[in-house]
């Protein structure tokens, strides 16, 4: 059902594309400004495009297509203030737009001008699609005091089926404004098919309706069931609130203009895929300006942001969250991952520092600045971080297999063996047959000539999983090498390469396979494209030397190496 409303919606989404190319007028000025600003709009760099387009309308104030692009601009940027001004300039003009529209709409309902609104909705209504327009009547008749009109426009999005999906929820939401929370349940409950889950909202909006009718129990019990295993926080405490009160406060939706917001922010949230970003962001906008304080909202702009690569901007939406609110350290979370995004390293792990000296009671949160000090080779420290998440886990559920299998990588890494195959049977134990665990288990086996047998079946294992899987191909190659199993190991490396042709370890491991079934012409060959792709100084030094005297001797000299020494250095 999901799937069918996203095409859906996907299919009547808003048009937001950048207007064809005006024609210019011989001002370099213009010509300069407008070039600038589409550049910036093709690289979705929204305040850079806003900065330009202004410029270009100081020369060019009537243009529609200037006019378009700048409102676009500025509403993606998060300023709807400043698009309203362009909006009534397009609205006034002959070019028809939806954008400008919606933009001219929301500033009428964040006055409260409900009678504004709708009257700007008709006149507009052949450039809205029927789910938008539907959602939008709906919410503006109650806004009006006309609550029976609101039930008769919900009620009246009845196909196709997704279409009456979103209007029962709606209803739902309104009925729940004005105290009816009997009618209100009674959809939110479903029908044959089951509850009307359309999306974290619902839940919430459901489990408080509950509440205020004295079935707390109930809610608790759906809020365990749709939670199992997550760590929604702001979804456990409402859980453990109403556990402990029997009754919370509505507050999901409590007038018209949060349920408008609340229209965008379901559009937004469903429409997916990079041709329906900018749809989505655009909802998404919308939604928090109607709502400023809505966090759900203000965490789909930031991660739609990120996705476009626009970091700075993503940055600060996550970073506008208050610390008192319930989602803080989601936003927190996702800024680090921004940043982690736009290469700031240190940035993201001074975030989770700070975030684990004030909310250092989440496990989630050490997990996150584990997998950042992991990623920058800081090994000791991940380890610390992980062991503190692992700490706070007493009963680790199958959904933990991947903090174990962290963590034991930080204990290969940092030489502690015997911890590290711990932890990664732990996970296996967590998640039997993990293609993951398997094939870094396996290979570090391999590599320390442990329980081969065992390794091998390991690896076998997780390529069948991931037959796809280069790293992991190679790996099966890897050991049948280091079993002498040398015409078997031919298939397998060759097919790893073919995956991933430019890894330098991959290349030199199909070098020393051919090299031992005596195709050692096509063995140089690959040694020389493995220093191609420079690996490590240590692989490239013992690449070079097989070049000059050949793996045998290589193997020769190491072996002796490790006969006087007692180690493979």
């Amino acid at each position: 059902m999901t799937s069918t409303i996203t095409r859906f919606i996907g299919a009547l989404g808003v048009t937001l594309v950048i207007a064809a190319n005006p024609i210019l007028t011989q001002a370099q000025g213009l010509a300069g400004a407008y070039l600038a600003g589409n550049q910036a709009n093709r690289d979705n760099n929204y305040a850079e495009a806003a900065r330009y387009y202004t410029q270009a309308l100081m020369r060019d104030p009537t243009s529609p297509f200037l006019q378009q692009n700048a409102l676009l601009a500025f509403v993606a940027k998060g300023d709807v203030q400043r698009a309203t001004g362009i909006a009534r300039k397009i609205s006034s003009g002959n070019l028809g737009s939806q954008l400008a529209d919606l933009v001219l709409i929301a500033e009428a309902i964040a006055k409260d001008d409900f009678s504004e609104a709708a009257a700007i909705l008709k006149v507009g209504e052949q450039r809205f699609n029927p789910l938008l327009f539907g959602l939008l009547s709906g919410w503006m008749q109650l806004g009006q005091g006309q609550m029976s009109n609101a039930v008769t426009q919900f009620d009246s999005m009845e196909n196709p089926a997704a279409l009456r999906l979103f209007g029962q929820y709606h209803k739902a939401l309104a009925l729940a404004v004005v105290g009816d929370f009997e009618a209100a349940d009674k959809i939110l409950q479903g029908d044959e098919n089951g509850n009307l889950r359309l999306n974290r909202g619902s839940l919430i909006a459901h489990a408080q309706i509950l509440s205020q009718l004295d079935r707390g129990e109930e809610a608790v019990e759906i809020l365990d069931k749709a939670t199992r295993g997550t760590s929604d926080i702001s979804i456990i405490q409402l859980r453990d609130d109403i556990a402990q009160n029997g009754v919370v406060d509505y507050n999901f939706i409590i007038d018209a203009r949060q349920g408008v917001a609340e229209v965008f922010f379901t559009l937004s949230s469903f429409l997916t895929g990079e041709e329906n970003e900018r749809n989505s962001l655009i909802y998404a906008r919308l939604a928090q300006f109607l709502r400023p304080d809505y966090s759900e909202a203000i965490l789909l702009t930031a991660e739609i942001l990120q996705d476009q690569e626009q970091y700075d901007l993503a940055t600060k939406t996550y970073a506008s969250l208050s610390p008192d609110d319930p989602m803080y350290v989601d936003a927190e979370l996702g800024r680090a991952d921004a940043l982690q995004d736009a290469e700031k390293h240190d940035a993201a792990i001074a975030v989770l520092r700070g975030l684990a000296s004030s909310h250092g009671h989440i496990p989630r949160v050490h997990m996150s600045l584990g997998d950042v000090l992991r990623g920058e080779d800081h090994h000791e420290e991940a380890r610390e971080a992980y062991t503190r998440a692992v700490d706070m886990i007493p009963d680790p559920a199958p959904n933990h297999w991947f903090l174990f299998y962290a963590r034991g990588i930080t204990n290969e890494r940092t030489d502690n063996w015997g911890q590290a195959e711990k932890d990664f049977r732990k996970a296996l134990e967590l998640s039997p047959d993990q293609p993951l665990v398997l094939n870094y288990l396996g290979y570090s086996m391999v590599e320390m000539r442990l329980n081969l047998d065992e390794a091998q079946l390991m690896i076998e294992k997780a390529v069948a999983a991931r037959p796809q899987d280069g790293y992991i191909t190679d790996s099966l190659g890897w050991v049948l090498y280091s079993v002498n199993k040398f015409e078997e190991a031919v298939a397998p490396m060759e097919r790893a390469v073919e995956l991933i042709s430019n890894d330098p370890i991959i290349n030199d491991h199909l070098g020393d396979v051919y090299w031992m079934v005596g195709r050692k012409r096509e063995a140089e060959f690959q040694w020389r494209r493995a220093l191609s792709f420079k690996p490590e100084d240590k692989d490239a030094k013992r690449i070079r030397k097989k070049l000059d005297v050949g793996l045998d001797m290589v193997l020769t000299e190491e072996k002796s190496l490790k006969d006087t020494t007692g180690n493979d250095d």
